[in-house]
């Protein structure tokens, strides 16, 4: 059966949502987001979409949704992306409330990661290999911004997102059980397959110009993705996911245990 919402329709910039007002909503234009952000907890205050998205696409909108609809010559003027794809949510962000974490499971630390492609990629890549979470410092870059929520394409919906992790807190972490690794070069560290990542586990990717910050290189295990050729380095996102799934293989394709 057909579920039931309600369809408003705009011609002109009267009405429409003020974008400026962002510390509590976010904006998803991505066709994947918005259905990954309907069918999560979050809370939708609204979907907009173009005449020619609401006339020719095939989309389920869930009973009680508020649809906005736009003439597709205004609709362009709204979006941040060159080719948007007819599609908007505005999503409200959740309040920022104390999450476990589960020694079962593993985990992902972003120590400073300022571009939100990098921080939505891994985000991405945790999700996908099955992490428990991602957890992220002070200072990285805003979980929330369009950048970031497209670069996640939708599992930023679809795993926990632990932010303002401090290294005191990781400290009570590694007490707990967790075995802290550190992406380093340094006379201590060794090979990334060389660690056990069936341990409870949490892999820590560092700035993209500065690394590792020195507080939490004190406390955690080092490890290096060799480089073969003339690069220096590897992109953050890139050593996240070489990680990462090394960690899942050694679990057996089973990041958290079965």
């Amino acid at each position: 059966a057909d579920s039931e919402y309600d369809v408003l329709y705009y011609t002109n910039y009267k009405g429409w949502i003020d974008r400026s007002v962002s510390e509590y909503k976010l904006f998803d234009e991505i066709v994947k987001s918005v259905s990954d952000a309907l069918s999560s907890s979050y809370e939708t205050e609204l979907i907009a979409v173009s005449d020619s998205f609401y006339s020719d696409e095939r989309f389920y909108y869930p009973d009680g949704a508020r649809v906005v609809r736009i003439s597709d010559g205004l609709y362009g003027g709204l979006c941040d992306t060159r080719t948007p794809q007819g599609i908007m949510a505005v999503i409200k962000i959740p309040e920022t409330a104390a999450q476990p974490v589960y020694t079962g499971k593993l985990y992902v630390y972003c120590d400073g990661i300022s571009d939100p492609g990098n921080l939505g990629t891994i985000i991405r890549t945790a999700e996908a290999a099955g992490f428990g979470g991602v957890m992220l410092s002070e200072g990285c870059a805003d979980v929330y911004s369009p950048k970031t929520v497209r670069a996640s394409m939708g599992s930023i919906f679809n795993i926990d997102i632990i932010k303002d992790v401090t290294a005191q807190m990781l400290v009570r972490h590694k007490d707990s059980g967790f075995t802290l690794y550190s992406g380093t070069l340094s006379h201590e560290s060794v090979m990334y397959t060389e660690c056990d990542y069936t341990r409870p586990s949490i892999i820590i990717i560092g700035n993209e110009a500065n690394g590792v910050g020195s507080d939490i290189l004190a406390i955690s295990e080092h490890i290096i993705i060799p480089i073969y050729g003339k690069a220096d380095s590897l992109n953050a996102a890139v050593a996240a996911a070489v990680i990462m799934y090394e960690a899942v293989r050694q679990r057996g394709g089973l990041p958290n245990g079965g």
